[in-house]
Order: C-alpha cells, then sequence, then structure tokens
C-alpha cells in the first residue's frame, strides 16, 4: 500500500509538472528582483552558497568553469542558569562543506546545476540533555557524526522556473520569512509545527530526504512552489532518527509521501521599486502515512487506562495548513537589503494524531540601521507551540487516575532576542537569549508513563554563536 500511494503521488506530481512546464517554459523574462530565491542556501545563514560574503581563504581557482566551494564553520556555547529538567551549559558545532557546479559554465548544459553539501556535527545538545523543550534552542543542534546532508540537481528556464530533485531540504522553501535569518532557535527556521508532527522531524537539518520541488515565478507577483518528498527520511523505528539515518545515505523512495505546496503573493518586490517589499504566503503539506492517535485505543479506551495496554490507534494521514506574512516597515534610503522588517507565521495541524496543532510565531529585525555598522542585525521574536486538546485530554485522563499531583500540558512559549554582529566580511558573533515557558508544554511525562513526571521550570537560555565563512 505505501509504495501505490507513493507512485501515485509520483505520477500526479510529474502531470502537474508537465501542466505548470507547458504553461510557463519560455513565457518569462528576466527581471531584478529585490531577493533571489532560486540560489541554493546555506542551511546555516540562508545566504546563498554561490554568492556570499566570506573570509576569502578557501581558494576557488575552478570558479571561472564554473566549480565553486564554500565552508562554514558555526560554533557556539549555550547554557540555561535557570529551569528545564537541570541547570546545564553545551558548546556545540557544525562545520558544513558545500560544492556547487553551474554545468553551463562547465560544459555548456543551458541553466543546469548541481549542489552538494555534508556536515561534520559535533557537540551536546541543550535542548535534548537538559531543558526537554519543544522549540529547540539551536538550529544546529544534531547528534555528533559525519552525514550527506543534500545533493541535488536543478534544472531552470530563464529565471522564472526551476525543477530541483534529489535529496533535498525543505526549511530554505517552505514557510519560510527573511526577517528571521538572525534567530538561533531552530523552530524559527523549520517550526515545531512542522518538525514534532512529521516523521523524522520532516526534510530538515540535518535529515534531507528524497524528493523532488518545482517553483514558479508566474508572475512578477505570484509564485508557486511544491514539492513531494520520500515521507520519512531516516525510515521506521523506535530510535532517534538521527541514529537510523546516521551519515545521510538512507536515501528512502519507498515511505509513503509527504507533499508541500505554497502559493506566494509579492508586493514592491523589484529593485528600484519606491514601495516597501513585502509578501504573503499561504500553502500546507499532507503526509500519506499512518499517524498514532494522541489519545485512545483502536477500541476507543484512553491510553491512561492500565486495561488498554498503551497501544494506540492508527489513523490514516496526517495534514497541516499554513501561512506567512512579511514586511518591510523601514528602508535606510534607497538600499533594499537595510531597514526593519517584521514577520509574522501560523499553522494548524489536526490535533487528534498531532502533538502540537497550533504553531505561531512573530518578530522584528533591524538590519544594518547605523552608517557605521551597516550589515549588523538585531532582532526579537516570540513564538508558541499549543499542545494538542487531545493530548491536553489524555493528561486529564491520566489525573483523573492518578490524582491531580499529574501534571497537565498546555503549550510552550518563546521569547528570544539577538544581535549579528560583523566583525568582517565571512566573520560575525551572534549573543543571544532565549526565555522559555512551560517547556515541553508544561510536563516532562511521555504517553503511558505510568508515574507523573517531574514538571520542568521556566529556563532561561544565554548563548552566543560564532559563524566564519572561509
Amino acid at each position: 500500500m505505501p509504495t501505490k500511494r507513493w507512485d501515485w503521488a509520483m505520477r500526479s506530481w510529474l502531470l502537474a509538472l508537465i501542466m505548470v512546464a507547458a504553461f510557463a517554459g519560455g513565457a518569462f523574462a528576466q527581471e531584478d528582483k529585490k531577493t533571489d530565491d532560486l540560489k541554493p542556501a546555506d542551511p546555516d545563514t540562508g545566504e546563498s552558497t554561490v554568492e556570499e560574503a566570506t573570509l576569502g581563504l578557501l581558494p576557488n581557482p575552478f570558479d571561472k568553469q564554473g566549480v565553486k566551494f564554500a565552508i562554514t564553520y558555526i560554533g557556539e556555547g549555550l547554557g540555561n542558569p535557570t529551569g528545564g529538567a537541570k541547570q546545564g551549559s553545551v558548546y556545540e558545532d557544525r562545520i558544513n562543506f558545500a560544492g556547487d557546479v553551474d554545468f553551463e559554465k562547465l560544459i555548456g548544459l543551458k541553466q543546469l546545476t548541481f549542489h552538494a553539501n555534508v556536515f561534520q556535527i559535533d557537540g551536546g545538545g541543550l535542548s535534548r540533555g537538559a531543558l526537554l523543550n519543544f522549540l529547540v534552542v539551536s538550529g544546529i543542534e544534531a547528534l555528533p557524526t559525519t552525514r550527506l546532508y543534500e545533493i541535488w540537481f536543478e534544472q531552470k528556464w530563464g529565471t522564472k522556473l526551476a525543477l530541483r530533485a534529489g535529496q533535498l531540504a525543505a526549511d530554505t522553501e517552505f514557510m519560510t520569512a527573511k526577517y528571521t535569518d538572525v534567530f538561533t532557535n531552530a523552530s524559527l527556521g523549520w517550526p515545531a509545527g512542522f518538525s514534532l508532527n512529521m516523521p523524522s522531524g520532516g526534510p530538515s537539518p540535518p535529515l534531507a530526504a528524497m524528493g523532488t520541488r518545482l517553483r514558479a515565478d508566474l508572475t512578477d507577483n505570484f509564485t508557486l512552489i511544491g514539492g513531494v518528498f520520500d515521507g520519512d527520511a531516516a525510515g521506521p523505528g523506535p530510535d532517534d532518527p538521527q541514529l537510523r539515518d546516521r551519515y545521510g545515505f538512507n536515501f528512502r523512495v519507498n515511505d509513503p509521501p509527504l507533499v508541500l505546496a505554497e502559493a506566494q503573493f509579492l508586493w514592491n518586490g523589484k529593485k528600484g521599486d519606491p514601495g516597501l517589499d513585502g509578501k504573503f504566503k499561504v500553502g500546507g503539506w499532507r503526509h500519506f502515512g499512518t499517524f498514532s492517535d494522541e489519545r485512545f485505543t483502536p477500541s476507543g479506551v484512553s491510553l491512561a487506562n492500565p486495561a488498554s495496554g498503551g497501544v494506540p490507534a492508527n489513523l490514516s494521514g496526517d495534514f497541516g495548513v499554513y501561512s506567512v506574512f512579511e514586511q518591510k516597515i523601514y528602508r535606510v534610503g534607497h538600499d533594499d537589503d537595510r531597514g526593519i522588517g517584521i514577520f509574522g507565521r501560523a499553522s494548524y495541524s489536526p490535533p487528534d494524531r498531532n502533538i502540537v496543532d497550533l504553531y505561531a510565531d512573530a518578530g522584528i529585525e533591524f538590519i544594518g540601521l547605523s552608517e557605521q555598522r551597516p550589515k549588523d542585525k538585531f532582532g526579537i521574536a516570540g513564538g508558541y507551540a499549543r499542545v494538542s486538546p487531545w493530548a491536553q485530554a489524555l493528561d486529564t485522563d491520566f489525573q483523573q487516575l492518578n490524582g491531580l499531583a499529574w501534571p497537565g500540558r498546555s503549550y510552550e512559549g518563546l521569547v528570544t532576542a539577538v544581535y549579528q554582529y560583523e566583525v568582517r566580511g565571512g566573520f560575525t558573533l551572534q549573543p543571544n537569549f532565549q526565555y522559555i515557558t512551560h517547556p515541553g508544554g508544561g510536563a516532562t511525562n511521555p504517553l503511558g508513563v505510568n508515574l507523573p513526571g517531574k514538571v520542568l521550570k521556566d529556563a532561561a537560555v544565554f548563548g552566543l554563536r560564532t559563524v566564519l565563512k572561509f
């Protein structure tokens, strides 16, 4: 059955690609936009791996022939003097080795490119080791390993249509907001409403998935983007997904698929437009696999009941819908890269099969307001992840059986502030602060535990991140 579902989804997606290509191919002219979303993004910073400021220490002797290499080191120290399951501190780092090939420059194949990158991951993780929270405090937190991340080919037609296929990540293209780039909390990249609900966390760091993505800029102000991914990059199993796909070579294609689609509406997006640019996105995802009920067994008995056996009911499929709003509210002179921008994102998934049914975040970013510091950034943001009513009802069931001492989950909240100081091109420092309320939704006990867990206390987290682009 999973194979049939995958085949059906792939046939439908290929038909959609052919229809869009027939409509769009050859009909688009070159446009000079304020942002170029078609370049491969560095998973650490969101910036292009092809065009970015570096320290200039990495030789690229074949750049003119279309072959470019990039190395990014990102290291950070984090500590929580208060809250969580315990107090602690960690140092973690990730080195991203990336390679890009422009086959038009290399051998004359028009607008065909290749991208691949490998992670070297070291150090601990504050969220998994001390906080036990939903909104993971670092976007680079992962189990130590050497891992192949993305490897794909992309064919473009003009500047308006691009088809990408291979092992892909979705976090740099779906439910993104450009004014989140300064923040270090993982959920302000790939939101917790996705990572907690999708198998293996979905196609995002540190696990990419086999798939294909089509992006079509149908007009200057309207873009469609869609992707079909293998629905579980690590494959099924009871242990940590990162252990099931430790080195990034699983290349799974036979799991029930994950489909994402997004429509983007842009205004004042071309260079030279006098107005302030903004964007509204609406999208959704659909997974064709099987998911566990958050409260009941197949016979309708609460999982809190000792007679239930702790085996949840299986539910067919899962989905989510979301929206994103971003708007520049102030521009420094005529410089499109400097100013003040705001963003807001929200997502919803059905509560009976997801631990988080409602997720939202919002914030503001200040970019290069000082003439002396034109590349510095400062941001303030907040996030909210609601424990689904189904999971909350299960806690109530446990309370009825075990007494009110059993903790009940409700939501997890986040407030964070980050300053990004550019020491020089390719070298930045980011002191950051995060305050987490109700870590883990307000309790530590997982489903099926027969004794109440210790309620996690609100946590204050201080950190300093260093990014070096060689």
